[in-house]
Formats: structure tokens, sequence, C-alpha cells
């Protein structure tokens, strides 16, 4: 029987320094079958003429006029995607020749696995940046195992709750079922929103450890930017707003101070990502980047409420499914702030 075709997509903006040997890692894999698409956010540098004379006729390129983020250009990349398989991968990771090849294998195993996760090193170490993902309880995200020595505790393959957008692969059914990315989100948590509203939908994410990524962390936006930092947290309050039963919404402000408090220590002592933070920074500066991602966040209540009721409407988990998923996939608040992955730029 015929492979199925992978659509491999990677967005890239100004970054041709790494797409380079993130598309070589693709045109080396051992899967037979796959297409690569680079949708293109309005780079400057020479990232476009990189691709469009790639010596692969399977590499295409898809140019926009701006930049748009991550979620958007996957959308746009899943259009033009000819694939009932759509692979992320970021332009910042290079993937091991089998990647594609054990992946789709894993995700075949059931007609019910929608979603299937990659292990994720950090570049050039063998410390782990993401096993598949955890969440607490306010919506904030972690990578499981992040920050720890791979060992072969992560060798197993299982359930996880959701995949990195940095390295994944979907069922297209999956995605147009609950409609792609939030455009709204532009990047980071995007990828959390499209599990959990992949999982409510009723779909199954499972881990593979033989698909292996090395990661380059936040070699775009930086690893603790400002930036970052606030999309992170405005993009966790829109994530549980459209997300969440109302009665876990009812807790969540509880849960996020909780959340807070563990991050003041992890900034004061500089440990975990707000201590990371504090290299550059200020804890004045934490603070203002908080506050300017609760007043957007707050801006963006109607527009999550409207996309709430759509999902709520749709959703096949009962709220009592949702809480046990998340029970079994939870990260306490201690081990979110003051756990990181170590800052070696």
């Amino acid at each position: 029987m015929k492979p199925p075709l992978v659509s491999v997509i990677v967005v890239n903006h100004n970054r041709a320094d790494l797409l380079g040997e993130c598309l070589a890692s693709l045109v080396a894999q051992t899967y037979p079958s796959l297409e690569i698409l680079v949708v293109d956010n309005a780079s400057s540098d020479s990232s476009r003429a990189l691709v469009s004379h790639y010596p692969d006729s399977r590499v295409r390129l898809i140019e926009l006029d701006g930049n748009l983020g991550f979620g958007v250009p996957n959308n746009i990349g899943m259009k033009a995607a000819r694939g009932d398989l759509i692979a992320l991968l970021n332009n910042d990771a290079v993937a091991d020749p089998c990647w594609l090849e054990r992946l789709v294998k894993r995700i075949s195993v059931s007609p019910e696995v929608g979603l299937c996760a990659s292990k994720i090193l950090v570049y050039g170490t063998n410390v782990i940046d993401k096993a598949g993902h955890l969440m607490y309880p306010d919506g904030q995200n972690r990578g499981r195992g992040t920050g720890e020595t791979d060992h072969g505790q992560y060798d197993q393959p299982e359930e996880v709750f959701f995949p990195d957008g940095c390295a994944a692969l979907y069922r297209r059914e999956a995605v147009e079922a609950v409609g792609g990315f939030d455009p709204h989100f532009f990047a980071y948590a995007d990828d959390a929103d499209l599990g959990i509203r992949c999982r409510l939908k009723g779909w199954k994410c499972l881990y593979e450890p033989g698909a292996i990524v090395h990661h380059r962390r936040s070699a775009t936006s930086g690893a603790y930017s400002p930036e970052k930092i606030y999309l992170v947290e405005r993009n966790r309050f829109w994530l549980a707003l459209k997300n969440f039963p109302w009665l876990l919404l009812l807790f969540t402000p509880v849960f996020t101070m909780n959340r807070w408090a563990w991050n003041l220590v992890a900034a004061l002592t500089r440990r975990g990502a707000a201590g990371n933070f504090r290299r550059d920074s200020s804890l004045l500066d934490l603070v203002k980047v908080l506050g300017r991602a609760y007043k957007d966040g707050f801006r963006g209540i109607p527009l999550m409420l409207k996309a709430r009721r759509e999902i709520r409407r749709s959703r096949v988990l009962s709220d009592r499914e949702f809480y046990r998923l998340l029970w079994r996939f939870r990260v306490s608040a201690r081990r979110l702030a003051m756990q990181d992955i170590k800052y070696w730029e």
C-alpha cells in the first residue's frame, strides 16, 4: 500500500541561518512520501532565495506580505497542503532522519489518534525540551520533562495531553474539525489551544519517543524576551477562557495567584524562567509586561467568549472527562516556576 502523503509545514521569518539545516534534515527523512511547505513571514534576509532555489522539488515556498506569527501561517500552509497528515517543524529545529517515519507509524495505530508528539531535545545536548505537554489548572502549560537530562525516562510510547507545535504530526481531519489555529494568538500557547480543542472533540494524542528533534529554543523571539512573556501570559488567559469549564474558571484566579507567588520566589532566587528573565530585566519590567498582557487579554474577552460558545456546543468530552484529563497531565505551580532549562547563551 502506498504510504500516505505527509505535508510538512515550516514557518519562517528572517532565519535563513537556521532554515538551511532544518530543510536539510527534512529532505533526508527516511519517510518516502512527503512535501515541504515553507511559509515565509515577509523575510528581508536571504530566506526566500534559499527556498525558491532549493535543489529538491519537494520544497515549496509560500510568501506572505507581513509577519503573521505562527498560527496563521500554519493555517495558510494547511490550506495549500496536499497531504492528509500535517507535520509541523520549527525553523530552529533539526529532525533525525526517521522522525516522520516513526510519527506516521505511531499515529496510524488507531483512527482515534489525531495528534502525535515528538521527543524534543535542546540542540547540541541531551537535555529534554519537551516530551509532550503538561498543564497547570489556570491554563499555563509546560513541556513534560523540561530541563531534565535524557536518560531514557520518557522512552515509552504513551498518551500525552497534546504535542508541542515545534515538532508534531496531526491528522488533517482533526485540525479541520476544530478550525485550525486561533488567529488571534499570534504565537505561543496556540499549539496548546489547538491541542485542547482537538482533545475536547474526542481525539487522542500519542507520544513517540523515537521521533527525535533537536531544537534551538526560542531562537527567533528570544527565550526570555518581554514579548514572549507577554504573549505567553495573554494567551494563557485566552486559552482558559475558551476551553475550561465554568467551575474551573471560577477558581482560575486562585491558581494564577499561587503560580505568581512561586514565580516571585523564582525571580528573587534567580531560578526558573522568572529568574532567567531577571538576567536582563528587573522585577518592575516583569510586572509591566504582565500588566500589558492582562490589559490586552481583557480586551479580547468578547472574541474568546464567542469562540467558547462554539467549542462548548460541539465538544465530545464532558466536563468530568476533561477534569480527569487535566488531572492526569497536571503540573504544579512550584515546578512551573522553579524548573527550567539552563540559560546557556
